[in-house]
């Protein structure tokens, strides 16, 4: 019987969240998507943070503007 779990047999995206909820202390929100990919009919591809991501880059002190 081959074993499904193994890195072998998973999907990038099961392999990524097999990591990221691993740890002792993480949990389901930790795999959670971090970044939204768009990409336009010329083949131009736009990455922004996602609204959900509890960490977002830049000082969280200072306004954007």
């Amino acid at each position: 019987m081959a074993d499904t779990a193994s890195p072998d047999n998973m999907t990038d995206d099961e392999k990524r969240h097999d990591e990221l909820t691993t740890a002792p202390k993480a949990s389901e929100s930790d795999a959670a998507p971090r970044i939204e990919v768009t990409e336009s009919g010329d083949g131009v591809k736009r990455i922004d943070i996602a609204d959900t991501a509890a960490v977002r880059p830049g000082n969280p002190d200072k306004q954007n503007g």
